[in-house]
């Protein structure tokens, strides 16, 4: 590839110039920008950009890569980069990078810099692009998808963190041969962001619930009834929250908090597991804290988790399952509609290293009672 500017969709690929240079200083000093770009300088000064300016960024033409500025056409004001790197050429491949300014945030300029860059390197010869994408960071898994970026799983251990540790991250694809569109999703956004019934309202878990979700897994019968029967601790919960919402994304599991909507308090978790999409079966599970038992909540939550998903999915089958000793959960499942179909024996690890039996629930579309 050669650097040129390119220019389609309402955005402008160009080469970098030293005027940027403030742009890109200002940008790489935000603070989203640092927190998934972990290995850029703290802090981010003019002199880091001109550096930048002057080594980086020829180096990935001289690989066989590309470093774009996004630029907008009116303007030419610096948006956001976009690069291509990791070339093997043998295989006729690349990775895609990628960071937006904070002032050009929210206006779809990274999905069309992706798309166009995309286009651009398959027309050079290019056959395969990848984009690895932080599971804590959904903008970027949202313009992966957006661009036809696929999900192909994980790549364990491929990224640094600050404190030079590493993580994982998702691994999106793109071939030469692909449809240009955006991926279906299996599990689209809720309409406003959230659900209500005007009692109770559920919005999807968010890295900020971490306190939240701390005090409702540690309730002693949650625990009980939780796979496995352990009290999770604080990293493994900011992990779950800080991906909640990529994993929405990735239509492998809905996430929500259950939200008292005359007081804002959160009051439980209801959760929708995509676990079987060949044959369009899903499953459900939930829980109330303490104070908020009696009240419904669970039912309510269950009631609009299932008509959301039988209208804006391709679900066609909920299944749930209770502790036999748990009548309250039966008593909600039932008035919700659910049917019992089966008793399955020593199911599920019990407490100790016991094992306990459950008992199997399913609905059908037809099968749902709404609320009132």
């Amino acid at each position: 590839m050669k650097p040129e500017t390119i220019e389609a969709a309402g955005v402008r690929l160009r080469p970098f110039r030293e005027d940027d240079a403030d742009d890109i200083a200002a940008a790489c000093a935000d603070p989203e920008t640092q927190r998934f770009l972990p290995r850029l300088p703290r802090p981010y000064t003019r002199d880091d950009a001109l550096a930048w300016l002057r080594d980086a960024e020829p180096a990935a033409w001289a690989a066989g890569g590309a470093n774009y500025a996004i630029a907008d056409p009116a303007s030419d004001r610096l948006l956001g980069t976009i690069g291509l790197s990791h070339v093997d050429a043998d295989r006729a491949q690349g990775e895609l990078g990628y960071w937006a300014a904070p002032w050009a945030r929210g206006r779809g300029v990274t999905t069309a810099a992706t798309r166009l860059l995309a286009e651009h390197a398959f027309a050079d010869g290019f056959h395969r692009l990848e984009i690895l994408a932080d599971w804590a960071n959904p903008k970027s898994v949202r313009i992966a998808l957006a661009a036809g970026f696929g999900p192909e799983g994980a790549r364990r251990g491929a990224a640094f963190n600050s404190d030079g540790s590493r993580r994982d991250v998702a691994v999106f694809a793109r071939l030469a041969g692909d449809p240009a569109g955006p991926v279906a999703r299996a599990l689209p956004d809720l309409p406003d962001g959230r659900l209500t019934d005007g009692v109770l309202a559920l919005r999807p878990a968010a890295p900020d619930d971490v306190d939240f979700y701390l005090e409702l897994m540690s309730t002693p019968d949650i625990v009980a009834s939780h796979v496995p029967p352990l009290v999770p601790d604080r990293e493994e919960i900011e992990l779950r929250c800080a991906r909640a919402q990529s994993r929405w994304l990735l239509g492998e599991r809905a996430d929500l908090v259950m939200v008292d909507a005359a007081t804002g308090a959160p009051a439980g978790d209801i959760g929708l597991y995509y676990q079987e999409p060949p044959t369009a079966q899903a499953m459900i599970g939930y829980c109330v804290l303490p104070a908020f038992r009696g009240r419904g909540f669970a039912r309510r939550a269950t009631a609009l988790v299932a008509r959301w998903a039988f209208d804006n999915t391709a679900i066609a089958r909920l299944i749930a399952g209770t502790n036999p000793a748990n009548a309250g959960s039966q008593k909600v499942l039932e008035s919700a509609g659910f049917l019992r179909e089966g008793y399955q024996r020593n199911r599920l690890p019990g407490i100790a290293g016991g094992r306990i039996d459950d008992i199997l629930w399913a609905l059908l579309p037809g099968d749902l009672r709404e609320t009132s």
